[in-house]
């Protein structure tokens, strides 16, 4: 037997309707937000990705997976999907059609790293990205995206980290710093640090190993060495969170994996205590010159990214159900051949009239049929046997109340569209009777 790849998984059945309902939240929240959907490949050429030997991230040098195709050209699977969807608006110059482009995409993405749960060797993304615009706005308006999307699936406690990194200037100024007090403790520095140390110091303060040493506590923080030009647009940042009603910390730490940020960077996290320490549910920033790094023109841009299976996993400790629970319609049982034929006819009729229809194509008996139609949570049950059929009449059950009745083998459709729209009159008009 073939067992699927370590760090892979099936969707089942069973749990791709919450999948799709992930999606179509998504989805609307983007449509409401105005921003338009975007699909690329899910490999690149591996420049993409890795642009610069001075890239320390995790992802760049330890996760992707990189082959030779048949053309001896170097490719990589994506690991995330900013960079591809750069590389797209560079080459289809989007840039010359619309001064800002507001665009989400929905995929999978591949990484070599430990599998556990919620984090997976190929997963679900879920990102937008914001061409054009250097305003602290856009920034407020990418976290309030996010946000919505957490709170429209019923998660709480949404928290946004957030921090400023600053422009190239400040990031330089305060590089300088870094190194300086961080060659004071080369000794207690974990190795990937070390390596950081000389290649980007800011990556030191993103260490999972050396976080909670003292040293690392004291280490210099990069709001004291912020120009004014990137104050101001952190200081815009926050007053447009204030007056949205968004919750937000600053971490002074906070610097994201990728090497591409600059000013704002943020987290979002949830309260799902279950996932204990790991609450983060999505991150970004803004990255204002990774367009122009890539062959494209000088083009401001911020973005951000969940994972769809973190999310799927919030809700599901959570308690919160994205679907609901599956059900049918009317459930067809045939006694003998001419009626199975018959009710296939009129379940199909069903069918094209957009109603969840279903019958049995195993030959069951009649009571494994009607436990069939249970299982299945039918709302109407038709029952048509070869004597019903020679008067053209068929047995209906409405399995809610209990009640049978024949009724022309024709009028099944209308029948249930009747049932189904009374009910909801019925419904309407007690919840106005409470009020």
């Amino acid at each position: 037997m073939i067992n699927k790849p370590k760090g892979t998984y099936d969707v089942l059945p069973g749990e791709a309707k919450n999948w799709v309902k992930l999606e179509s939240t998504i989805r609307r929240i983007c449509e409401i937000f105005n921003y338009k959907e975007i699909r690329t490949p899910i490999f690149e050429a591996s420049g993409v990705f890795h642009r610069d030997e001075g890239d320390t991230s995790d992802m760049v040098t330890k996760e992707t997976y990189d082959f030779k195709d048949r053309g001896n050209r170097d490719i990589t699977l994506r690991p995330e999907g900013t960079a591809g969807i750069v590389r797209a608006f560079i080459e289809n110059k989007l840039y010359a059609n619309n001064p800002i482009n507001k665009l989400f995409y929905l995929g999978p993405m591949f990484r070599y790293e430990r599998p556990q749960k919620g984090r997976t060797r190929q997963f679900s993304q879920f990102g937008v990205e914001v061409f054009g615009s250097a305003s602290p706005l856009v920034d407020a308006e990418v976290i309030a995206l996010g946000a919505t999307v957490i709170k429209a699936l019923g998660l709480k406690g949404v928290k946004v980290k957030l921090n400023s990194i600053g422009d190239s200037e400040s990031r330089a100024n305060y590089r300088q710093v870094l190194v300086e007090y961080f060659e004071q403790y080369k000794g207690e520095l974990c190795s990937d640090c070390l390596n950081r140390l000389e290649k980007n110091p800011l990556r030191i303060l993103d260490c999972k190993v050396d976080n909670q040493k003292p040293f690392f506590l004291n280490a210099p923080k990069i709001k004291d060495y912020l120009n004014e030009a990137s104050k101001q647009h952190f200081a815009e940042v926050i007053k447009a969170l204030e007056a949205m009603h968004i919750d937000y910390e600053i971490d002074d730490n906070l610097v994201r994996g990728l090497d591409y940020y600059s000013h704002t960077v943020f987290e979002l996290k949830v309260d799902v205590l279950e996932f204990g320490a790991q609450n983060v549910i999505a991150g970004g920033g803004r990255y204002d010159n990774l367009v122009k790094d890539l062959g494209g023109p000088q083009t401001p841009s911020v973005g951000m990214a969940f994972g769809l299976e973190r999310l799927l996993l919030a809700c599901e400790l959570s308690g919160k159900s994205l679907a609901r629970p599956d059900y049918l319609h009317v459930f067809f049982i045939a006694l003998g051949e001419d009626a199975r034929k018959a009710s296939l006819a009129q379940m199909n009729i069903c069918r094209l009239g957009g109603l969840y229809a279903d019958m049995d194509f195993l030959g069951h008996s009649l009571k494994a049929q009607f436990k069939i139609a249970d299982n299945n949570r039918a709302m109407f049950t038709c029952i048509l046997g070869d004597d019903e059929l020679k008067d053209f009449k068929i047995n209906i059950k409405n399995n809610e109340t209990d009640e049978q009745e024949t009724i022309s083998l024709y009028d099944v459709y209308p029948y249930i569209i009747n049932k189904i729209n009374s009910k909801s009159a019925c419904s309407s008009c007690k919840e106005k009777e409470v009020k």
